[in-house]
Formats: structure tokens, sequence, C-alpha cells
């Protein structure tokens, strides 16, 4: 019988786990993290184009808004998603689709990831999802249908899928749209594959797929996770309508049919707390306002109106009120009962979040307005051409600084309140 080894002192147990101990601690130091003011993924922290920023200038300068940096960058309309003080974003460049991270402060790119090759389109070529940061992870999903994982501070590849190749992915005729959405320890996609696959959760640490859902064809929107009467929900907009399904499982809770001509059901539903649902499309469909009854939330409907066609910008909720764009104009609706409140031309089939109580639009042409957030009327407060060309992509807000994009360069806008000097 051998002997045993000697027990180890508790001073050498400490020894042996030190360094493996700091270089855990330092890899941490290096990553990006979310913050609760940062935006990182579609459409904001809570995916509903809203920013908890106060102290924002009400107006600009004569000579305009405090320019920090501008920069180019390559072709798509790939919002830009601000985490830990880094940018992150997809763009077509020299033949490839390519993530990239930049710095915050200056523009200057950090690195930058091959995920496919480049996506040509009649409605301008690139990328149209947004990547999600979240614990120091960048995931991004391609126009053509390739998911990646990536560390947020250096590119490196984690893991990843071709969507079409693995699970049958149809890709629709405007490319991939839809932004990956991080649900606990699970990343929902909207993979438009069939038999169940067009609906997929894949564990976000190491890319295995955790459950496959639905046969609908690809619609362009993405997917929201929401609570309502106790029940987590994870709504999907397809190409037939509106899915909820269950975020653990994927069990399909309720369906809601939603057809719009092209499959162009593209703008984010809202949920609005504690039991109901907004969705809106183009092509002359409309929008309504649906209430969740029973236990798994069967929805019936409140009213429908042709008066606020969200072709692909998204609306957002104040209030009571809602504000968006009818197709190419800008408009106020009463979220109870559908009825117009004001509508405004001029912004094109522009973008918007909101802000310290106010509507921050990015018009189709690159004019940046400041808007009231009233239903009294419209009300432009201060006014800047930002950009030219087509602007499809809506603003991301961080620490008083308005990013922006157009399809080949983006920018940094400094609106902090007292921070703000002219150019």
């Amino acid at each position: 019988m051998l002997p045993a080894s000697p027990r180890p002192s508790l001073l050498q147990r400490r020894r042996k786990l030190l360094p493996p101990l700091l270089a855990t601690l330092a890899l941490a130091a290096t990553l990006p993290l979310a913050n609760a003011a940062d935006w990182p993924q579609f459409r904001g922290p809570r995916r509903d184009g809203i920013s908890e920023e106060a102290h924002l200038v009400k107006s600009f300068p004569a000579a305009g808004p405090r320019v920090l940096w501008r920069v180019p960058v390559g072709e798509g309309y790939s919002h830009l998603a601000v985490a830990g003080g880094r940018i992150y974003t997809l763009f077509d460049s020299g033949g490839d689709e390519q993530l990239a991270s930049f710095d915050a402060k200056t523009g200057k790119k950090l690195w930058t990831l091959r995920v496919d090759g480049k996506f040509g389109n009649d409605q301008g070529n690139g990328p149209r999802s947004t990547p999600t940061v979240d614990s120091g992870i960048v995931y991004a999903l391609s126009a053509q249908g390739r998911l990646v994982a990536a560390e947020a501070a250096t590119g490196k590849k984690l893991w990843e899928h071709d969507l079409v190749q693995e699970y049958g992915a149809r890709i629709p005729t405007w490319g991939v749209s839809s932004s990956p959405l991080v649900e606990g320890d699970l990343l929902l996609v909207a993979a438009g594959g069939s038999g169940n696959r067009s609906a997929m959760a894949f564990h976000k640490r190491d890319g295995k797929m955790a459950w496959g859902a639905l046969d609908d064809p690809p619609g362009y929107a993405a997917p929201i996770a929401f609570t309502s009467a106790g029940q987590r929900q994870s709504l999907f907009f397809t190409a037939k309508g509106l899915a909820a399904l269950n975020p653990a499982d994927g069990r399909l809770l309720w369906r809601l049919p939603w057809e719009t001509s092209y499959d162009v059901n593209a703008a984010t539903p809202i949920f609005i707390a504690p039991d109901r649902v907004f969705v809106s499309s183009g092509y002359d469909t409309g929008s309504g306002l649906f209430r969740l009854r029973g236990a798994n939330g069967q929805p019936e409907s409140v009213w429908k109106s042709r008066g606020l066609k969200n072709q692909f910008s998204s609306s957002l909720l104040r209030g009571d009120y809602l504000y968006g764009f009818d197709n190419g104009t800008f408009k106020c609706v009463d979220v109870r009962t559908g009825e117009e409140k004001w509508k405004q031309r001029g912004l094109g089939h522009g973008s918007l979040i909101l802000a310290d109580g106010r509507l921050w639009v990015l018009s189709e042409s690159g004019r940046l307005v400041i808007v009231d957030a009233s239903p009294d009327g419209y009300v432009e407060r201060a006014s800047f051409q930002a950009l030219t060309g087509r602007c499809w992509t809506a603003p991301s807000l961080v620490d008083g600084v308005l990013y922006l994009r157009n399809q080949d360069n983006m920018m940094a806008i400094d609106v902090a309140e007292g921070r703000t000097n002219h150019a």
C-alpha cells in the first residue's frame, strides 16, 4: 500500500491557487462590461428605444452642437451598440461583412472580425442586424445568417453557427435584419428555419443549441422578452405574425396572425405592462393593440387602425402615447384608442429614441431634431444637419453623447447640458 501523500498546508494551498486567480482577475479587468447607462443592444437597454438619461440639451447653438468625432465605416444599416466605453457594429468592407469595436471617446477602431461575405441589395448593401453585448461577449448575426460570438475586449471568436447550412435558415429578400437577444443564460435568435427552427435559443457561453420552435418563414423584426401574468415570454414577429414562446424551453404560449406584403414584419412590437402588446407594419397593413388574457396570455383585440404603419422604423411609447413613423409621416397616436393626435411631414422614413422627456429624431436625410414628447402638437426645439445620404439607423445615447450613423460614416455628438459648446 502506497503511503498517503502529505496534506498541503493552508498556506501552500493558497499559494497554489493565487496565480490562476490573479490571471482570471486580470482577464476580467480587461473585458468591457455593460452597465445600466450603456446602450448594449438594438433599441437600448430594454429594447424599447428609451433612455433614462437626464440633463440633456434642449436646443442647439447657432453653430450646432459639439461634434466629438466623425469616422468612416463600411456599408450597412447596423445600429451602434455601446457598452463599457466601446462601440460595436457591423459593416461591409473589402468584400466582407465585419464585426468591429471602436473607442467610444475617439472613434478609433480597436479590432475587426470577419463574420461573412458581402451582402448586396437594391435597398443598400451591408448588414442590417445590430450586435448585442453581454458580460464581456458580443453576439452578431450577419445579413446572410451567420451567428458569431466574440470576446468584446479582443474580437477573438468564441463560437459560431451557419444558420443556413446547419438549421436550414431562409434568408429574407432584404437580408437578415433581426438582432440577437440575451435572455438569462440563453441567446434567442430569429433564425428563420423550417422544421422547428424558425425561432431558436443557444447557450450563450458555448453556443450549444438549447431549443428550436416554429416553422414560420422569417420576418425582419428583433425578438423581445417580457413578463405578463407571472409568465416570462419571448415574442417573435415572423412573416406569419406574433408568436409568444416560453424562453426556457421554446414552448408555444400563443399566436396572433399578422401578415404583411413581401413578409415585411419589421418593426419591433411593444409590450405595455401589465398585459398589452402593440404591433405595426407597413404596406397598408397598419397597427393594433391587443390585451393578453388568461394564464398563457391569449391576445384579444383592443383596436386596429391603418393610421400608424411602421414599415421598418419602430415606434416608442411615453405615457399613453405612441410616437412613430406612418411610412414617411411622423405621428403621435393615443395608445388607448388608436386616435391620431398630430402628424408631421418632412422627416421621411426616420428613426427616433426618447431621452430626458424629449424625442431625438434622425430624419432619413440625416437631420437631427429634438421634439417635445407631447400629444398637444409637434413642437421642434432644435435642428442640426448631422449626416447626409440615407439614414435608416436610429441614434444611440450613452453618458450625454449621441452616436449616429448613415450607410458610410458614424459620428458622436455631445448633448450633455452644461457640457456642450458649439464647435
